[in-house]
């Protein structure tokens, strides 16, 4: 893709990502009724201009609405992973980066996902801004591999190569780094997330139901019966039922940021 046209589509998800339905829907009108229909019958254009024109609008307008759409699906997604998600290793290597973004978007960053499954990513899976502050992250989803001192070095290069210091990498993995690497990041100035930081972090921003006996967080469960809730403190009894649905569950239970 053209630095052009990556550039578009980094304007366009920009867009769709801050909008609200209301005004996804507006501007999907406006341009299917005004660009598609009211200008070009405006200027008199000829029949196949105007169907040209509406063509254009239509496709427009589709495209809005579709990415706000994904837009919300994605974000429903993430909020699932970070709510639900006990067992980080049943997690596809894209689900644990949204994950993993969703976690630092909760603590207050802003997230951007520019890791690419069917590509190169330049060694960025995040990118995250706050106070004028950038940190760019890597994840792996490695349970069983050791992250070694050359992954940490070519890391290294890919906050030379964006002109930042090492204090703004952040290298993130289920498994955990080798002595060599640990060494190697502590000079740079990386910062790590090994498995045993993870589930804590994870843990702290999540919006869980608490227990109506202890007050303590409550997991979801499915039996015979439908969905509910079970405390997870020890000897406590504590629980609460939510029917048969599921996604009502999850909306229930996980309100948008």
């Amino acid at each position: 893709m053209s630095k052009r046209g990556d550039l578009f589509e980094r304007i366009f998800w920009a867009m769709v990502t801050r909008i609200s339905g209301r005004t996804a829907a507006a501007l999907a009108l406006l341009l299917y009724a005004g660009g598609g229909l009211a200008l070009p019958l405006a200027l008199r254009w000829s029949v196949l201009n105007l169907v040209l024109m509406n063509v254009l609008g239509t496709m427009l307008a589709g495209t809005v609405i579709l990415g706000w759409l994904a837009v919300q699906v994605q974000t429903a997604r993430r909020r699932y992973l970070v709510e639900w998600t006990t067992n980080l290793r049943l997690l596809t290597a894209e689900e644990f980066e949204w994950l993993v973004g969703e976690v630092f978007r909760r603590e207050g960053w802003k997230v951007r996902e520019t890791g690419r499954q069917d590509g190169p990513d330049g060694g960025i899976d995040l990118e995250l801004t706050r106070d004028r502050q950038r940190r760019i992250v890597q994840c792996k989803r490695w349970v069983s591999w050791l992250v070694r001192v050359d992954e940490i070095r070519q890391f290294a290069g890919t906050l030379t190569r964006e002109g930042l210091p090492g204090s703004a990498g952040i290298f993130v993995t289920l498994s955990d780094f080798t002595e060599q690497a640990r060494a190697e990041a502590q000079k740079i100035g990386i910062t790590l997330i090994d498995n045993v930081d993870l589930y804590p972090r994870i843990e702290k921003v999540r919006r869980a139901e608490r227990c109506d006996i202890c007050h303590q967080p409550m997991i979801l469960r499915l039996s015979k019966h439908g969905w509910w809730l079970k405390c997870q403190t020890a000897g406590c009894r504590g629980k609460r039922d939510l029917g048969p649905d599921a996604g009502r569950a999850v909306d229930l239970l996980t309100p948008p940021p």
